[in-house]
């Protein structure tokens, strides 16, 4: 069957096939019977997965990064499919349309793809909401069988580098109390395109430091091993 399916999604462009995927299944999910078929299905069962790390409990270790549900619109359905946490966004302050189509690209030789999406989102305020709709219908989920959520936030395009901090900044405090942790995401560039490092000052996020269990640093900057340092240069 999967092959089968593969050689039909694979007519599409990748990132169409993307979307009409998660739309099926959201379709199929949102027939209540029909989810929790899925969930049986695919949700692992035993305890022992459990772990319990940061003051979180996850009721497996198995985890969804950033990229997957941008906008936090399939939450329902990659619940459903088992996972233990999903990570949201890369999440900005402003809806951003990304870079230009076509960019996600498949390598077929080595089951893989190139992402070069630009975080494209629908911005803090809008998922914000989703978040708060799906907390709310989960209040009566026991601590150990909720679904975490991890918020991966970054700047936009358009904040000059020296103010990227000002980003991260509005959407913590806009996401803190809808997200179990967070993961800062550092990707800037500066006026001709070439990337920079940006260093993060802890002191501007005394309230949130201890929700910040990742920051995301490119690998072509290795002399950011201690992130928290003084300022965005």
């Amino acid at each position: 069957m999967y092959p089968l399916l593969r050689n039909i999604l694979f007519l599409l462009d990748a990132e169409k096939a993307h979307y009409f995927s998660m739309n099926l299944l959201k379709r199929i999910c949102s027939v209540d019977l029909f989810k929790s078929i899925i969930g049986y299905i695919f949700t692992p069962k035993a305890a022992s997965l459990k772990r319990e790390l940061w003051g979180l409990t996850f009721k497996n270790p198995v985890g969804l990064g950033a990229g997957f549900d941008k906008n936090a619109v399939y939450l329902r359905e990659l619940e459903a499919l088992g996972f233990g946490f999903v990570e949201i966004g890369t999440v900005t302050p402003l809806p951003q349309k990304g870079n230009d189509q076509p960019r996600l690209f498949r390598i077929k030789s080595d089951k893989a793809l190139i992402n070069r999406m630009g975080f494209n989102n629908d911005g803090v305020k809008k998922i914000k909401q989703r978040l708060e709709h799906w907390k709310e219908i989960n209040t009566k989920t026991t601590h150990s069988k909720r679904m975490i959520i991890g918020g991966n936030i970054g700047k936009n395009k358009v904040t000059p580098n020296e103010d990227a901090w000002k980003d991260y900044e509005i959407c913590f405090n806009e996401l803190f109390d809808v997200v179990d942790y967070f993961v800062l995401c550092e990707s800037i560039y500066d006026h001709k395109g070439n990337k920079k490092g940006v260093r993060f000052n802890k002191n501007k996020f005394p309230k949130f430091k201890d929700k910040i269990i990742h920051l995301v640093i490119d690998e072509q900057f290795p002399d950011l091993t201690n992130p928290w340092n003084a300022q965005a240069y």
